[in-house]
């Protein structure tokens, strides 16, 4: 198992379900009600594949490697940069929520605006972040990381996903129904 190949992967199926809430607040400007269903399984998603699922492994496995094998210049770009972009998405998702709920009560525009600025701002910010992993993060790790650093790091994604198949066989089956 290649460990950063995954996280690729993974990053197509996040780009999957931010296309689909793009449509979806698409729908809600051209004066559709919003698909509350639909939002609150998105925010499961984010939360529960995106980040603890996707982000953990990245957290605890590669950059936690990266950080530890390769000095100063990759803790800066962890700590200052993927890290704090991560706690963006989450802020993004939290709002998403509160926006979510305030609807449900009241069904105003206000809300309205909220679900769909937090919804497409978190899709802005994860292609750009997604990008930067893929092209930059990424890269770095495969070019400076130790051959045996880098079978590390299969080696624990390999034992994290056998931990986890359920969780992503739930959440990728989800992800099929709304295509």
């Amino acid at each position: 198992m290649n460990g950063i190949e995954l996280l690729v992967d993974e990053h197509k199926n996040i780009l999957s379900a931010i296309d689909v809430v793009r449509r979806k607040s698409i729908e809600i400007v051209n004066g559709g009600e919003v698909d509350i269903d639909f939002f609150e399984h998105f925010i499961d998603f984010a939360r529960n594949y995106a980040d603890k699922y996707h982000h953990e492994k990245e957290e605890k496995i590669l950059f936690k490697v990266m950080t530890e094998k390769l000095g100063v210049v990759a803790d800066k770009l962890i700590r200052q940069g993927m890290l704090v972009e991560h706690d963006l998405g989450r802020l993004y998702i939290s709002n998403l929520e509160d926006a979510l709920n305030r609807y449900k009560i009241g069904s105003d525009d206000e809300s309205k605006i909220d679900i769909i600025s937090n919804a497409v701002g978190y899709g802005n910010h994860l292609r750009r972040h997604i990008d930067k992993e893929d092209n930059v993060v990424y890269t770095f790790a495969n070019r400076e990381l130790q051959p045996k650093d880098i079978e590390f790091v299969n080696r624990e994604t390999e034992c994290f996903e056998l931990e986890n198949e359920k969780s992503r066989t739930h959440y990728l089956e989800w992800l099929e129904e709304i295509k």
